[in-house]
């Protein structure tokens, strides 16, 4: 039973990770189920109210990435709230209209079509802003990448 629980837990981190490429998948949740089936399974006991205020404030870190990459992005090469909202669409709808490189391609493409509309036509300065939220986007999801990653590794000092 020990083992299956620990593939349980193991899968819900897995499956938060997977969320960094798929922001539909809702990674924080992820966590948090992880966190929760193991004091159900084993004991809250070594999950003291800390644990919890600091993951909790690990997860409000992580949302807040999330805008602040993307707002950065287009916002440092002088991208507007369409090209936002583009990058944004454009991050949940890329990776359903083209699996894997779609999460890549997505904000951009919808950075740049967001720009395009706003500047009326300006390709040069939509393409730059599709750039800076490629970027944007990467370098949040890189942050992300190492906020999960030690949200996990206190989970486990924290139980082991």
């Amino acid at each position: 039973m020990t083992i299956i629980a620990w593939l349980v837990i193991g899968s819900l981190f897995v499956l938060s990770f997977i969320g960094l490429i798929y922001p539909v998948l809702p990674a924080s949740l992820f966590l948090i189920a992880g966190f929760l089936v193991y004091g159900w399974l084993f004991s809250f006991t070594p999950l003291s109210i800390w644990f919890w205020i600091i993951q909790g404030i690990l997860i409000l870190l992580l949302y807040a990435t999330d805008y602040a990459s993307n707002y950065f992005g287009v916002k440092k090469r002088g991208g507007s709230k369409h090209a936002i909202w583009g990058s944004t669409i454009g991050i949940i709808v890329g990776p359903f209209i083209i699996p894997i490189i779609g999460i890549l391609i997505g904000p951009f493409v919808g950075a740049i079509v967001g720009e395009w509309i706003h500047q009326k036509g300006d390709l040069k300065q939509a393409v730059r802003v599709g750039i800076g939220s490629l970027l944007g986007f990467i370098g949040g999801s890189a942050v992300k990448f190492i906020i999960q990653s030690g949200m996990v590794i206190y989970f486990l000092v924290k139980v082991l």
